[in-house]
């Protein structure tokens, strides 16, 4: 395309969103390439209750289409494609969505992060009707009930401490016999009476009725391949999350995991004129209100590099 737009933003969650809102509203014209599964984890997400402003609580897809209309209202445009690929080389900087090019003078990267599955068909139809991948989203809705913990990590170990405020037991579900998680982590919550332990052992399936309610789930041991059912209320999978970064990797700083790095206390990249917005530079709080947060943050990161750039000397060109 031959117009260039002040911002284009990658991607179509609580962060792009927010993102889109302030720019939208500071007259920047965004263009939003949200991507087909726009809304990120929300649209996996059943009630959604610790987002402020819903007292009654929200459906994580109405949520999410509450904040893309807000951002359409004061001229955000919207495209619900995938991008391709990017080059950011040079300003503009310019986005593909197959062999369309969109370009832009700063950029808001928003793709998001995806928690990691255990990759069964059971899992997927109980998404977010008993299975989750956050406890501080939803441990509430737990209280006296008995849930499983899948994992064997840091997160795994907070993941079914934390439960232990609301639920009368957990079960934590490894495949191995030892733990990946630190040994305080693990000591805390082997001292946690709410806490037992399913080592060894992996799930083959997590049951539920047809309407859609978690019963248990049906654990394999690795060793010598015995089955059981344990019964359950419901299912935590916390065996780690990754980010949507592999269209940036080869531009942008990242740490080991993946996730791209900022500048502390701001969205900046280390390319001027990119940001990173939401859980794709987030790996520790991974909540909506934070990403929303962290858009926001860098809508005014961008607006302000354009108006730096809008009032920059000019470098005069000389002759080698």
């Amino acid at each position: 395309m031959s117009d260039v737009r002040d911002v284009i933003i990658i991607g179509g969650g609580p962060a792009g969103y927010t993102a889109a809102l302030y720019n939208a509203r500071a007259n920047l014209n965004p263009l939003v390439i949200e991507g087909f599964n726009w809304g990120g984890q929300l649209m996996i997400t059943s009630d959604v209750e610790n987002y402020p402003g819903y007292a009654d609580g929200v459906l994580g897809p109405a949520m999410m289409a509450d904040f893309r209309r807000q951002a359409e209202r004061f001229g955000a445009d919207f495209l619900t494609d995938d991008v391709t690929r990017v080059d950011f080389s040079e300003r503009p900087f310019r986005v593909y969505v197959g062999g369309d090019e969109y370009r832009a003078n700063a950029v808001i990267v928003a793709t998001g992060a995806s928690a990691r599955q255990l990759g069964l068909p059971s899992e997927q139809f109980l998404q977010g009707r008993g299975v989750s991948y956050c406890a501080t989203c939803d441990a509430a809705f737990f209280r006296e009930k008995t849930v499983v913990v899948v994992g064997g990590g840091d997160s795994a170990m907070e993941e079914a401490t934390f439960l232990t405020r609301f639920a009368s037991k957990v079960i934590v579900v490894h495949r191995r016999d030892e733990f990946r998680a630190s040994p305080i982590m693990v000591d805390r919550a082997r001292e946690n009476e709410k806490i037992e332990f399913a080592l060894s052992s992996v799930v083959d399936e997590v049951l539920g009725t047809d309407d859609g309610r978690v019963t248990g789930v049906r654990l394999r041991n690795v060793v010598t391949d015995d089955t059981r059912e344990v019964a359950a209320d419901g299912v935590f999978v916390a065996v780690g999350h990754d980010p949507t970064t592999a269209l940036f990797l080869d531009w942008l700083d990242h740490d080991d995991q993946g996730y791209l790095v900022a500048e502390p206390g701001s969205t900046r990249t280390n390319i001027p004129g990119v940001f990173a917005a939401g859980d794709v530079q987030d790996h520790v709080y991974r909540q909506a209100v934070t990403a929303a947060g962290s858009g926001t943050m860098a809508a005014l990161d961008a607006q302000r590099f354009l108006e730096e750039q809008q009032h920059a000397p000019r470098v005069a060109a000389t002759s080698a």
